[in-house]
This record gives C-alpha cells, sequence and structure tokens, in this order.
C-alpha cells in the first residue's frame, strides 16, 4: 500500500521558511559556480556563476572565501591531488580502523604535529567534525565548559551534544568575566574545558590567548583534572601571524592544550584536525564518534594539502602572507577613508558593520551589480544590531581588485 503524503509536515516546514522570509533572515539561494577565470593582467581570478541573464556571463570578483592563500588554485596542489588519485583512486572506501588509513594520512598528520610543535595530529572529514569529535568524548558527567559568546556554531553545538555537569558562557573577550567563570566552577567539578575561537570569523577579531592561557594556569589548581584550553584556530592557521600559525604565533601564547584547525580554508584543500600530546590523540581515536565512523579526507587531499603546507612553510610562503597583509591593510584604510564602519585587526576577515538587515541586504545586491561577490551577515548568524558584510581578502587580491571593491562601495547610494 502507498505510503500516504506528508503534507501536515510539509505544511510545517514550509511555514517555518515563510517566518524566515518575513524576518528577514533566509538565507535564500545558493550562487553556483560553473567556471573560474584565471588571474589576467592586473586582475585576479574571476567566477563565472549560473543564474539570470547577465550574471551567467559577468566574471565576478569573490570577496566572500576562505581560501585566504589563494591555495585552491595552485598548480603545486592541483598536480599533487591529481597524482595521488592516479595511485590511489579517489575515496578512502571506508572509515580508517577498518581498512581506510593510507600512508598519506599519517604523513599528514605527523607533518600537522610538526607545523605546530606538537607530539601529535589527528585528521577529521571537516573543522566542524574535529570539534564537535574532540570536544564531546573530553566532556565527562564532572566537567564543566567555558565559552566565550561568539564561538562558532560548532562549538556551540558541540557543547549541546557534550552533556556536561555545567555550561558557562563568558562575553565576548571579557576576561573578568572569565576569571569569575572558572571561580565559580571550582569545586563542583573535576574538570574544566575552556573553549574558545582563536579568529572569530564574523568579525576578524581574535582571542587574547596570553592572559587566557594565563587565567587558566591561576585556577588550574582548583580542578583534579585541570583547566583545559582549546582553541579553534580554523581561520587563524595560514593566515594570521608573521608564518601563517595562527592566533598562538600572532600573540606570542605558547600552545594551547587542545588545537583544533582545518584544511579548507588558508591551506585550501578540505578537512580538519586535531593536535595536541600523544595521549589526547590515542583517546580520541577510540573514542571520537566523527573520527571513528566517518570517512577520512581522501589521499588526493592529503597530497594536495602536504604541497600547501610545504609552500606556507618556504619563502614563497612569507611573500604570500605579506602580500596578503597588504591587501588586507589597504583594503581596511580604503573603508575607513569611506567612511565605513569596521573592526580593525590584521586578519583577512574584514567587516565592514552595517548594522541593519535591510541596508546589509540592499549592499549586498549592489555589490553583485557591479561584479562582486559578497555575503551579508545577519540574525540569528549574528546578533541584532551587529549586521555586517564579511569581506575576506586573498593573496589571489591584487591592488586592482581591492580599489574596484572600494570604488563599488563609493557609489552606493545609501552610505
Amino acid at each position: 500500500m502507498p505510503r500516504m503524503p506528508v503534507e501536515r509536515f510539509h505544511q510545517a516546514l514550509s511555514t517555518e521558511l515563510d517566518a524566515l522570509r518575513e524576518r528577514g533572515t533566509l538565507k535564500g539561494a545558493e550562487s553556483v559556480i560553473t567556471r573560474v577565470l584565471p588571474a589576467a593582467g592586473e586582475r585576479g581570478p574571476r567566477y563565472l556563476l549560473a543564474g539570470p541573464p547577465g550574471d551567467s556571463d559577468q566574471p565576478f570578483l569573490k570577496m566572500n572565501s576562505n581560501n585566504y592563500l589563494g591555495m585552491s588554485l595552485r598548480p603545486e596542489l592541483r598536480s599533487a591531488e591529481e597524482a595521488a588519485v592516479h595511485a590511489f583512486g579517489v575515496g578512502p572506501g571506508a572509515v580508517r580502523f577498518i581498512s581506510g588509513t593510507y600512508q598519506a594520512h599519517v604523513d599528514l598528520e605527523a607533518r600537522l604535529a610538526a607545523f605546530h610543535g606538537r607530539e601529535s595530529a589527528m585528521i577529521f572529514s571537516s573543522a566542524y567534525a574535529a570539534v564537535l569529535g574532540v570536544l564531546v568524548p573530553l566532556t565527562t558527567a564532572e566537567t564543566v565548559v567555558i565559552s566565550d559568546e561568539l564561538n562558532h556554531n560548532c562549538i556551540i553545538n558541540a557543547m549541546r551534544l557534550s552533556r556536561p555537569k555545567d555550561k558557562q558562557v563568558y562575553k565576548h573577550l571579557d576576561l573578568g568575566d572569565l576569571d569569575a567563570k572558572l571561580a565559580a566552577a571550582a569545586g563542583i567539578c573535576r574538570r574544566v574545558i575552556l573553549v574558545t575561537d582563536g579568529i572569530f570569523s564574523m568579525r576578524g577579531d581574535h582571542a587574547p590567548l596570553p592572559e587566557i592561557l594565563e587565567i587558566a594556569r591561576h585556577h588550574d589548581g582548583n580542578f583534579p583534572e585541570n583547566v583545559v584550553v582549546m582553541v579553534d584556530d580554523s581561520h587563524g592557521v595560514g593566515a594570521f601571524g608573521r608564518t601563517g600559525r595562527g592566533t598562538e604565533e600572532s600573540t606570542g601564547s605558547g600552545p594551547a592544550d587542545v588545537l583544533v584547525a582545518t584544511l579548507g580554508k588558508a591551506l585550501g584543500v578540505n578537512g580538519g584536525y586535531v593536535t595536541g600530546s600523544r595521549v589526547l590523540t590515542d583517546y580520541l581515536r577510540e573514542t571520537s564518534p566523527t573520527y571513528i565512523y566517518s570517512n577520512p579526507i581522501t589521499v588526493g587531499e592529503c597530497a594536495a594539502a602536504l604541497a600547501a603546507l610545504e609552500i606556507l612553510d618556504s619563502p614563497q610562503g612569507s611573500s604570500l602572507l605579506d602580500h596578503l597583509r597588504a591587501m588586507t591593510a589597504r583594503f581596511e584604510q580604503g573603508l575607513l577613508r569611506l567612511g565605513y564602519e569596521t573592526i580593525p585587526g590584521e586578519h583577512p576577515v574584514t567587516p565592514l558593520m552595517v548594522r541593519d538587515t535591510a541596508k546589509t541586504t540592499a549592499l549586498v545586491a549592489h555589490l553583485r551589480q557591479h561584479g562582486i561577490l559578497a555575503t551579508g551577515l545577519k540574525y540569528p548568524v549574528v546578533p541584532r544590531g551587529d549586521e555586517s558584510i564579511r569581506f575576506q581578502i586573498s593573496a589571489d587580491h591584487t591592488p586592482h581588485d581591492i580599489d574596484s571593491v572600494l570604488a563599488a562601495l563609493e557609489s552606493f547610494p545609501g552610505r
């Protein structure tokens, strides 16, 4: 007998979508990239999109990509991935403990550990999966988790899934509030996991890691199983710090106890990882569900990531980082010259603070008409009053590209 249509269920979903639309928070259709046009002359790469007439033949400048060093288009990474795919195929075939670990996985983990000066590293299918797969198994019934209020959604969901004894959220970058939360946790739990983003992805500001680590050390003796500091530096690694080693390097903090990052942003590939002590990764390989029950990244992706790390750790990588910092400064100074509000900083996430949903939508549309792809951030992705456009600078961008975006912003009627 055929299944009855689930009309009431679909109606409930439609009602929720209508409510998002009325609030102005519906994300809507995604742009579909059909072709990449390589850099030419004074212009960096451009992208062609599927869509209505006008979009399909107009080249767009991407100002909303995490590809901070332009690694994803580099011939060295393409060649490395193609060679590995030719030798090993396109997929791992299984989760790692069954039959899916290849030498490339082991080599990449060793390279990542050495890059960060740690004993060990462990790859996940994404940084989101890494955060879930690290925070949840490290949280016991006698753990308090303390988190910055602007931490990424992956940390928020990991806290929901982890079922700690208590969870506390301190005001963004408010070290006094953090100190008070740690003091209040004394005597009620055995372990504290203090978790923060390194770079806060919506604003481009960073955690003051030296001070956070010092506060953790100050309270550490009150907890039988320590205050464990966990940092998700997915937007920092490869894009921040003199040699691209992220927020730890930029702030001079020394190593956090647990560091999570990604291969899918500045390194230009795919996947996430955690790095720390050998006992940490040994424990997580036995307990982390998103590692145990999920396929790893492919051998080809490992090869490309290894090539990206080799470039980053070379004079060529230093040149890319220098150019990235120069383009970021050029854009930030241009915003200020035009009278726009931003949050100053060296990280290539450069937000334009609009603080109004309708104006954000209009400005994104204006930029698109000028061949520029930028992403508006509105509630609930950001708090009400923090509506903004998150511009992301890349080493692929040229001075001409940056000036083109500034010219489009100058011509916006609503500014």
